[in-house]
């Protein structure tokens, strides 16, 4: 064992000493300029996103293909591991993604996803539809922020995912190349790309403009608030949260609440300007009925 340990001392030794520090100097250099470049181009929520808790931003797929772009890589993939058990429900695939350059392999990544995860094993549901046989009590059960209970159930049409779990998996495997070939571990995680962008992409789709009002801040000097009630006491800053929030699905109820009160503005102008012409002395103001 120690002269196992020996031998591969004396190989790192033998390649520090083959090395050119003014290469190394020069290689780290660029590596460094290159990471700068990235970091001014990528767009935050688009290119990538940042989570609390995470010390790092995660990179997404957007980021991933500008950044092989920019660097003049094709990416090719092949499936190395399936399994599609239609009738058991269960999918599961790795993806290695290989990365070229003028036909010649650079690197690769490898990205696997499966039906076990729980952003597909698992839906939340209204009380309303929650299947037949299941107790409301005995399942995990949460408060979104429009203030409805949501239950988690078994997600029981897990074969129409299958499409998305290889997607997924071919991303995955594609940030893993991307942030290899381009040095950018140290400023990138993908560990939690795809569940911020599924809750995300969930909670804009489902929006709805009744229940908007009913979205809680949990942030800034109208923490604990609902937008609704921000509307009615400072509607510049529902405005400013619709233009500059980081959090897209905040953005667009911002964005829905704002339209809906102009909405609703313009019907009560059309209203006055009507009464208004009337009491000012309309020349037909005698024969329409009260």
């Amino acid at each position: 064992m120690e002269s196992t340990m020996m031998v591969r001392q004396d190989h790192a030794l033998n390649l520090l000493d083959s090395m050119e520090i003014g290469e190394v100097r020069n290689t780290l250099g660029k590596i460094a300029q290159f990471q700068s470049i990235i970091q001014k181009t990528l767009k935050n929520g688009h290119d990538y996103g940042e989570i609390g808790g995470v010390t790092k931003p995660t990179l997404l797929k957007p980021g991933a293909e500008k950044i092989l772009m920019l660097m003049g890589l094709t990416s090719e993939y092949n499936i190395i591991e399936k399994i599609e058990d239609y009738d058991k429900g269960i999918f599961a695939y790795t993806i290695k993604c290989i990365l070229r350059k003028n036909g010649q392999k650079i690197t690769e990544g490898v990205g696997s996803c499966n039906s076990k995860e729980d952003k597909y094993r698992w839906r939340w549901v209204k009380e309303d539809d929650l299947p037949m046989g299941i107790d409301k009590d005995a399942v995990k059960s949460k408060v979104d922020n429009y203030g409805h209970t949501k239950y988690k159930v078994e997600n029981d049409d897990i074969c129409s995912q299958a499409n998305t779990i290889l997607k997924m998996a071919k991303k995955r495997a594609q940030v893993d190349a991307t942030l290899t070939v381009a040095s950018l571990s140290e400023i990138f995680t993908q560990d939690i790309e795809d569940m911020a962008q599924f809750q995300e992409r969930e909670n804009i789709e489902n929006m709805k403009a009744d229940e908007v009002v009913n979205i809680q801040v949990r942030f800034g000097k109208h923490k604990g608030k609902t937008l609704g009630q921000i509307m009615k006491i400072a509607p510049d800053y529902i405005k400013w949260l619709a233009q500059n929030g980081k959090d897209p699905a905040m953005r667009k109820a911002c964005s829905m609440l704002l339209n809906t009160k102009d909405e609703d503005n313009k019907n009560d102008d059309f209203v006055e300007s009507d009464n208004k012409d009337i009491y000012e002395g309309t020349p037909f103001a005698e024969d329409m009925e009260v």
